[in-house]
């Protein structure tokens, strides 16, 4: 079957190749489409990761606790919670369930749902590399910031979670690539990403060899940037000499 690429400087709504293929205003081409469709992706996979960032740093501050083993459990059953439940499971409910139970959640935007169970699914696999990276470190660090006289908040603030997050950046490179992978699952709320579009333009143009190869393209060049950006994070910010170990996304 002979490749056609052409089918992306294609009018989405005459079918009509346009010059240059790119269309402006209504006449917009699939490959218009296409770039938009990878915008949406971008945008719930960056946003999820801020969310994921935020959350699971919190959680795997509090399963590190020396003195509240209660919150030190609730951490523990939120990593669990959100690790064990399929990520399209967790789609469905924050989409169909969780709007039903609180109801001013029905006027939420799709996206702002996706992005929630994207960011909290992916908090809990953070939470652990958080726990993990503190762990790992020497608990003279911990008792120096005592006997400084800081805080439980504030030697965690200046003295644990600067080195943690250093030691953790491997696995936080692999988690952020991860998702804008797991983002895919936001085409079954109708978010109109890659994954989407992928779908529906491949029915519509019947050449869905070609749609698949170009979307499969634009998520390995979003996996690269990140891999890069992190590598070059990881580079400057290394730790001469300190080798961590147990800083994976294991279980406990």
């Amino acid at each position: 079957m002979a490749m056609d690429w052409s089918v992306f400087c294609k009018d989405t709504l005459t079918g009509e190749v346009m010059p240059g293929c790119f269309g402006s205003g209504q006449d917009i081409t699939y490959l218009n489409w296409l770039f938009t469709a990878w915008g949406w992706t971008v945008a719930v996979s960056l946003t999820a990761l801020v969310v994921a960032m935020v959350m699971g740093s919190i959680v795997g501050v509090i399963r590190t606790l020396p003195d509240r083993p209660g919150l030190v459990r609730l951490g523990n059953a939120w990593v669990e919670l959100f690790r064990n439940i399929p990520l399209l499971v967790q789609i469905f409910l924050w989409y169909f369930v969780v709007p039903a139970l609180v109801p001013p959640m029905k006027d939420f935007p799709p996206f702002v749902l996706v992005v929630l169970a994207l960011g909290l699914f992916t908090s809990a696999r953070i939470a652990e590399q958080v726990r993990a990276g503190i762990q790992a470190l020497p608990k003279g660090q911990r008792f120096a910031g005592m006997a400084l006289g800081l805080t439980t908040p504030q030697y965690y603030r200046y003295v644990l979670l600067p080195m943690a997050y250093r030691i953790i950046i491997p696995p936080l490179t692999s988690e952020s690539m991860n998702i804008f992978k797991n983002s895919a699952v936001a085409f079954a709320v109708s978010i109109p990403e890659l994954t989407q579009y992928a779908l529906q333009v491949g029915e519509e143009t019947a050449r869905p060899i070609e749609v698949y190869i170009a979307v499969t393209i634009l998520y390995a060049v979003s996996a690269l940037i990140i891999n890069r950006i992190f590598a070059w994070i990881e580079k400057r910010a290394r730790v001469p000499g300190f080798v961590a170990a147990g800083t994976g996304a294991g279980g406990h």
